[in-house]
This record gives structure tokens, C-alpha cells and sequence, in this order.
């Protein structure tokens, strides 16, 4: 029996009273119950911003000039060499191996001929030291902090240990298969641009005129050893041939952009950003340098912040991936725990700028959210960074580091600076597999290839859409691929036949034999009883 389809009954007289009354009292109210769009964003309290960031103006684009936007001098002397601890150069670190980099590297060397040769990735960090497993591959970008005083061009000063060790996740690449670490895209070229210090400060005396560098500090030339610097020397880690390492506490990675006391402002992040994509030096831009600051809950924007925001913009729209580490947590830098994760306690840039920037959270060795690595609804994807291995950063090193050491105690380096260059790496092996994709392609692919939470919509705010894998990310077929990727090539596959067997013919001419004497034995059978039917005696009446 079908099921009657339900009609809506006639409303009587009391009905249509009590409707025409329920419009009347929406039509009072509505005036009272109406909000703008701009008081719907406005949070009621101070507790944080809608996620959103304005609209980008690109009027506010600052012009690179070249160097640092104020006077800053050394406080501290450079990292030291340390032999306090060892690092085992036989074993792959953990990150190396979750991410399954050799096979990823195999593939793009078997289609291009080199594992990243082709690429240039700009490194905006604290400079980045000319160690030798670079192999040379290191290119000076710029100075905005100080003259170097190791006589290295530009960029290629890392008093500090942090932009080398990011670096190193790059393009690393010791050539000897004793050694286990190696950089994501090891033949890649590295751009350094030095744009932030811990060990320098704005110098406010009168008669400061220039941005030398104060004499001093230059560590590591000996083995754990101090060669005449006038300076106290910067906190280091631990390694075998010397292992130095950023500050940083047990929740990672503290510096931060404009922090008092530091070198390093959001203005000439932007001036750097926008020099790279006006001059073309590099398709990937690794920046592991962050600015975190409280919501106010008002949504305004700061100067520096609009400046970086139209920078990124400007670097994408002239195709240059750009990616940023998500940001750690600290005591100026509180978690994104709250519930409503539009309106965050934090706002971290570049990230917040997700629209231009792939922002790269933290795993650790479980494949869960790093507990210093800062949520929100622009993180975009997530890598190792936890229990890290890469280039000593002290002059005159050879070797790894694994450790930094802060006020005597040794802790392992860690920290969302770390997770980013894994990404920046995966970003150039895709760009010199696949050269037609342009940057937000490029970023597309990372994060559709990535292995996705389980959550609405294949993403969270811990590690935005999951986890990268390289291999994925260069050989997946995606949506949209149709002409922008190369054919595959051919590859003659050689026949898997079993082997011919050697053995004696015996056995199969008995079978043969046998097969032949039993059909013969058959036929005879069916000739005489052919022959006896036909010779018997007709026994019907006649």
C-alpha cells in the first residue's frame, strides 16, 4: 500500500489569528535583533579576533632596501663549537625516515637527473654559515643586521646557530653514505638573507652611524674553544665535531620578530620577501621567523603586519611558494586552546596569512601536534619537529649537532622552525619535477597529498591538513593535472618468465605412451563389438 503524501491542514480561524500576530512580533523585534557585518566579527569581550585577516592593500608594499631598518651591535658573542655531546652520524634521524625522503629522492632523481639541482630556496632567517656539507651551494641574499665580521658577504654570518640548522633540513648533503642525515632536496642552492639576531640589539647611543658589528664573538675555530672574542659567548649545543644550537627552552624555538632586546623587524621581513619575488631568486622562500602577538579582539592589523601580509601576496601572485613555521608557544605566545578557534588568543604572521602562505605546525616522533606548536585556522600542514639532527652551525664545523645548551643545561633541538624546511624542501622537489605547476599549485599539492586528519573536510587547527608525504606529492594524480604535468615515461619492463625446466623427457613420454595405448585400446574395443553386432544371426520374424 503506497503512503499517502501528507498535505498541510487549513489553519481555522484561531490559527490564522495567532500567525498574523507571531509576524507582527518578529516585525517589533527586528529592529532590535539586526546586527551589521561589522559588529557580527566584533567578539564581546578581549579575549581574541576573528581568524580572518583584513583585506590585503597592496599600497603599503615596502620597496627593499637593501638593509637593516635601524642600528643594531652584537651583545653576544657567536655560537661555540661544544664536544660535550655526540651525535651518532650512522643513524637517519626519525623525521628523515616518517617521511620516507630516500624514496622521494630516488624518484625525482630517476625523472630530472639531480634531487633539486634546479632549484634556489631563499632561507630569511638568522644567516646561514658556509658549512661544508653545502658543498658550496650557499648564495649571499642580503644583510639586514649588521656588517659581518667573519669577512663572509652578506647573509652568510649565523651568529645565532639557527639559520644554518634550518638550512641544513634543506639541502644538506654530507656525500658519504656513512652519514645518515641528508637535506630534503640535496643539490638544491641555498639563498641566505640574515633578517634576525638574538644577538644584537638596537643601538641607541648618539653617535652610532653605521651597522657594523661589534669586534668579538667569532667562536668555534677550536674545538669547544673561544678565539679572543670580547663578547660572552651565545648559548650552543651539543655535537661530535661541534654542536651549536638556537636559544631556546623545553617548548621550543623562543625568538620572535620586534622582540625587545633582538634585531629583526616585520618591516624588513617584507622588504626581503618582496626583493626575492622582484628579482626572481628563488621559486620557494623558507621563513622560520615569526612575529606572535595577542588578539586584542578589536581585529585591527599593525603596520608591519599589513606590510607582510602584501608582501606574500605580491611573492605568490609572481610565483613563489612561500612557506612559514606555524609559530611555538611561550609565555608571550599563549596557546590557541580556546573553544571558538575563529577567535584565537594569538595571531602569529606570516601564517595568519594563509591565503599566501603555507604555514607548517610540528609532530612529533607519536605523528601527533607538537605540544609547542601554536594552533590555528591557518596552519596548512604539519612535519617532524622534534628531536632534531642537522649542520653545526659554529665556524669551522664539519659535523651535525643535536642539542642546545642553555645556561649550562642541554636540551634537543626543537621547535615549528624545523617542521617548516622540511616542507620548503618537498615545495622544490615538486617544483623541479613538475615546472608548469605555479606556486599555489605547488601548495595545492602539498597539502592534497598530505595524509589528512580525521576530522570535517580532511583538515584541523593542529596540523591543518595532516602530515606531508613526499612521495605522494610527487606521483599522485590530481584533479586539474590534465596538461600540467609531463607524460609519464615509458619504462621497458623485462619479462618475469619461470625458468625453463632442465629435467628428463621420461616422464612425459610414459604419460604420452600411456594416453596413446589406453585410445587405441579403446578403438579396438569399439571395432569388435562394431564387428560382432554386424556378423550376429537376424533373430526377427519374417
Amino acid at each position: 500500500m503506497r503512503a499517502r503524501r501528507p498535505f498541510p491542514r487549513r489553519l481555522g480561524l484561531g490559527g490564522r489569528t495567532g500567525v498574523v500576530l507571531l509576524a507582527a512580533g518578529i516585525g517589533v523585534l527586528a529592529p532590535f535583533a539586526a546586527v551589521s557585518p561589522a559588529s557580527a566579527q566584533q567578539p564581546t569581550d578581549a579575549a581574541g579576533t576573528w581568524a580572518t585577516p583584513p583585506q590585503v592593500d597592496l599600497s603599503v608594499l615596502p620597496t627593499d632596501s637593501g638593509g637593516p631598518d635601524k642600528t643594531y651591535k652584537q651583545k653576544t658573542g657567536c655560537v661555540q663549537r661544544s664536544l660535550d655531546a655526540n651525535v651518532p652520524i650512522n643513524i637517519i634521524p626519525w623525521g628523515q625516515a616518517y617521511l620516507q625522503l630516500d624514496k622521494a629522492q630516488q624518484i625525482v632523481k630517476a625523472a630530472t637527473g639531480s634531487i633539486g639541482g634546479n632549484q634556489k630556496v631563499a632561507v630569511v632567517d638568522t644567516g646561514v654559515t658556509p658549512h661544508p656539507w653545502f658543498q658550496g651551494r650557499v648564495e649571499s641574499g642580503g644583510e639586514y643586521v649588521a656588517n659581518p665580521t667573519n669577512g663572509q658577504p652578506g647573509g652568510l654570518q649565523d651568529c645565532d646557530g639557527h639559520g644554518t640548522e634550518v638550512a641544513g633540513i634543506i639541502a644538506g648533503n654530507p656525500q658519504d653514505p656513512k652519514v645518515g642525515f641528508i637535506g630534503v632536496a640535496p643539490d638544491a642552492t641555498i639563498i641566505s638573507y640574515r633578517q634576525l639576531s638574538e644577538n644584537y640589539s638596537e643601538d641607541t647611543s648618539s653617535n652610532s652611524s653605521s651597522n657594523t658589528g661589534q669586534p668579538g664573538g667569532q667562536q668555534g675555530g677550536q674545538p669547544g674553544g673561544q678565539t679572543g672574542g670580547q663578547l660572552p659567548p651565545s648559548t650552543g649545543g651539543g655535537g661530535q665535531v661541534g654542536g651549536t644550537g638556537p636559544q631556546q627552552d623545553n617548548n621550543g624555538d623562543t625568538r620572535q620578530l620586534q622582540k625587545e632586546g633582538t634585531a629583526g623587524t616585520l618591516h624588513t621581513l617584507a622588504e626581503i620577501i618582496r626583493g626575492i619575488a622582484d628579482k626572481h631568486q628563488a621559486k620557494v622562500i623558507n621563513m622560520s621567523v615569526d612575529h606572535c602577538r595577542a588578539a586584542d579582539g578589536n581585529g585591527d592589523i599593525q603596520t608591519g603586519e599589513r606590510e607582510v601580509q602584501a608582501a606574500v601576496k605580491h611573492a605568490a601572485d609572481n610565483d613563489v611558494v612561500v612557506v612559514a613555521a606555524a609559530g611555538n608557544v611561550s609565555d608571550s605566545c599563549p596557546q590557541n586552546d580556546q573553544p571558538d578557534p575563529n577567535k584565537p588568543k594569538s595571531i602569529v604572521t606570516p601564517p595568519w596569512f594563509a591565503d599566501d602562505v603555507l604555514s607548517v605546525g610540528a609532530i612529533d616522533q607519536s605523528g601527533g601536534v607538537a605540544s609547542f606548536s601554536v594552533h590555528g585556522p591557518w596552519v596548512g600542514v604539519a612535519a617532524p619537529g622534534t628531536d632534531i639532527v642537522s649542520l653545526d652551525p659554529a665556524e669551522g664545523s664539519t659535523g651535525l649537532a643535536n642539542l642546545t645548551i642553555n645556561n649550562g643545561q642541554q636540551s634537543k633541538i626543537q621547535g615549528t622552525s624545523f617542521a617548516a624546511p622540511y616542507v620548503a624542501g618537498v615545495a622544490a622537489l615538486v617544483r623541479s619535477m613538475y615546472p608548469k605547476l605555479n606556486a599555489r599549485q605547488v601548495i595545492q599539492r602539498i597539502e592534497a597529498t598530505a595524509q589528512h586528519p580525521a576530522a570535517p573536510g580532511g583538515r584541523d587547527d593542529f596540523v591543518g591538513y595532516g602530515v606531508i608525504d613526499p612521495v605522494a606529492a610527487l606521483t599522485a594524480n590530481l584533479p586539474g593535472d590534465v596538461g600540467m604535468l609531463a607524460p609519464p615515461k615509458p619504462v621497458v619492463q623485462a619479462a618475469q618468465l619461470p625458468p625453463a625446466d632442465g629435467g628428463s623427457s621420461t616422464p612425459m613420454i610414459v604419460a604420452l605412451a600411456g594416453t596413446g595405448g589406453g585410445v587405441l585400446a579403446l578403438l579396438i574395443t569399439l571395432f569388435v563389438m562394431h564387428t560382432i553386432r554386424r556378423n550376429r544371426p537376424d533373430s526377427r520374424p519374417g
